[in-house]
């Protein structure tokens, strides 16, 4: 058994240990691998250990992983900024793009997104604690964003994605992530019918799952501590 292989594993127990502690089904929380600034072999140990989807935040080195490994079955995540100029590389080639903050930058995927392939799934990337380090519109934004996200034609609008600051402890982070799911609540009761929150990493995924996340983006505790990013 490999030392990723161990990892997913020990990640798994967490989610399944957390979703019953919540009162959930194991099963309620998908698990994303963050994968970047790891190569090929990395993800294609995970994929061994039945991991399929993966997360990426640099767009020119995911394009390279993506074309080295497009004969596995995986599923792949845009969890980092799109800048403009990097629109078209990520419809061509992503799954999913969480990280979608403004109306112009899904416009652009949607305008982008190949005919032959199936629509970009998508999150709106949502700033609760107004961290000035981090993206995202604001929760009273969401809405309106949503709704012009959802009507745009190669675009399926998922979910709510976000990553709050750092907090102290279970309870502070169980907080954040409430602001979050009040956010994604909202934007169903609207009648969105969104399906999926993407909130929790390695440090706090308990927390998120405890507040409703239905999908957790782990990188260190799965891959390790982080080589230099690939530029």
């Amino acid at each position: 058994m490999t030392t990723i292989e161990k990892n997913l594993l020990t990640v798994r127990e967490r989610i399944a240990a957390a979703c019953i502690a919540a009162g959930r089904e194991p099963g309620a929380v998908e698990l994303l691998a963050v994968s970047k600034t790891f190569d090929a072999q990395a993800v294609t140990q995970a994929c061994a250990a039945g991991q399929r989807a993966f997360g990426e935040n640099y767009i020119q080195e995911a394009v390279q992983k993506i074309a080295e490994l497009r004969q596995l079955p995986l599923v792949w995540h845009c969890i980092g900024p799109i800048q403009s100029n990097k629109t078209r590389l990520v419809a061509e080639h992503f799954d999913w793009v969480h990280t979608v903050e403004r109306f112009k930058t899904a416009q652009r995927l949607s305008e982008q997104r190949p005919a032959q392939l199936a629509p970009l799934q998508v999150c709106i990337q949502v700033n609760v604690d107004g961290g000035a380090s981090k993206s995202g519109v604001a929760p009273e934004e969401a809405l309106a964003l949503a709704q012009q996200v959802a009507a745009l034609p190669n675009l399926r609008l998922r979910g709510v994605m976000s990553i709050p600051e750092p907090t102290p402890d279970f309870a502070a982070a169980c907080t954040v992530f409430a602001k979050v799911k009040a956010v994604f609540d909202n934007l169903n009761a609207n009648g969105l019918a969104l399906d999926t929150l993407s909130m929790g990493m390695s440090a706090d995924l308990e927390a998120a799952i405890q507040s409703g996340s239905t999908m957790v983006r782990v990188g260190t505790a799965i891959f390790g501590g982080r080589p230099k990013a690939a530029l």
